[in-house]
């Protein structure tokens, strides 16, 4: 059986071009590598997935690089990247905070840094989730932060910033990934898909990018399974089974029921949701999420923060249009203060059902209440 290497790493970044999502990152690092204005320690901080180690490697890798090229890029070539590339090389060295955070560990670090690197120009210590040293860990991390060697370079990543003491915050130039754009990944899926000959259908492939919430990391660990899972041939239906989620048609379904007052026809469709077996606080929040795309599809300027397809946002337009803002609020309204009450209910499946129920009858609501002023006035 031939050795798999899940699509993580097989595709993993290996120069700043190839990083996606993040060039307000990548750009700065190149420049100050260019004008040799390099810091003494980062601190890339930002959800999983979205890039920050691999970040780290690069900027590793680029600093030491002995025959850059214009564009600020490792040649992986010279002796220090094929190092790198091989796992060898004696300048870089990575440290899993979670799992080394004793002052001992960052003592025997400190150690390493009082050598000078015996060949190329820089040693390079990146430290994966640095919040997770201990407070006299940190401390004595922070000893050689005050005063490091020329030739030493101190990459540390987390996604906790909030946990990373103020004194080691200050002597970091700190960076902050973002969540990649759907867009973004799904048009890397399908370059991926497309050279490991995986047929898919494009809405597929935007349904794994917004299960990876803007983790690349993880979109991709998504597709393998549904490679798995489908036998190279990834749909929408494949993708709405094995990842237990709704589609979005389904949504559309309860708001044209909420419009039409349809009680039954509502308790009815959320049945069969639970038949299903699909969990009420995921159906809740994406009810939220779908009326939210209701009310900014209203404004053509603010259509654009829609994060779907464009025969979807076709759909969001037309039914936003039908509903008119005033009661895309009041919808929004109810919702949300279901999906902020759901962990309290005693009740879910029940507490779901009234929720929907307050959306059906709604317009009927609304309708009656001028009658009833006329009548008392």
């Amino acid at each position: 059986m031939e050795n798999f290497i899940v699509s993580a790493r097989k595709y993993r970044p290996s120069t700043f071009e190839s990083v996606l999502g993040q060039e307000h990152i990548t750009t700065t690092l190149k420049n100050a590598i260019r004008q040799g204005q390099l810091a003494q320690a980062f601190l890339f901080c930002g959800p999983r997935g979205v890039g920050k180690t691999t970040c780290a490697r690069i900027l590793a890798k680029t600093i030491n690089c002995q025959n850059l090229s214009s564009d600020i890029e490792p040649c992986n070539e010279c002796d220090s990247c094929r190092s790198f590339n091989e796992s060898a090389s004696m300048n870089i060295f990575e440290l899993d905070a979670a799992s080394n955070n004793s002052v001992e560990d960052i003592r025997n670090l400190i150690e390493q840094v009082s050598f000078p690197p015996q060949t190329g120009k820089y040693k390079v210590y990146i430290i994966d989730e640095v919040h997770m040293l201990s407070p006299s860990a940190f401390n004595a991390f922070l000893k050689i932060l005050e005063e490091p060697p020329a030739y030493a370079k101190f990459i540390l990543a987390t996604t906790e910033k909030h946990k990373i003491i103020p004194t080691i915050l200050s002597r970091c130039q700190v960076f902050d990934f973002k969540r990649i754009n759907s867009d973004v990944i799904a048009k890397h899926l399908q370059s991926v898909a497309d050279k490991e000959g995986v047929a898919y259908e494009p809405d597929a492939l935007r349904i794994i990018a917004q299960k990876s919430e803007g983790g690349l990391r993880d979109a991709l660990s998504i597709f393998d399974q549904m490679v798995n899972f489908t036998g190279k041939n990834i749909t929408v239906a494949s993708c709405i089974e094995n990842l237990n989620m709704l589609d979005s048609d389904c949504y559309f379904r309860f708001v044209d029921m909420f419009r039409s007052g349809d009680i039954s026809g509502v308790l009815l469709l959320y049945q069969d949701i639970v038949d299903k077996g699909f969990d009420g606080q995921n159906f809740v929040t994406g009810l939220s999420e779908h009326i939210r795309n209701l009310m900014v599809s209203i404004d053509s300027a603010t259509q654009k923060l829609l994060d779907c397809s464009d025969a979807t946002r076709q759909r969001f337009v037309q039914q936003a249009a039908v509903c008119g803002l005033p009661l895309i609020m009041k919808y929004l309204e109810i919702a949300s203060e279901y999906e902020y009450r759901f962990r309290d209910a005693n009740n879910k499946r029940l507490f779901v059902e009234v929720c929907l129920m307050k959306l059906a009858a709604l317009v009927k609501n609304l309708q009656m209440q001028p009658q009833t002023a006329s009548s008392a006035g």
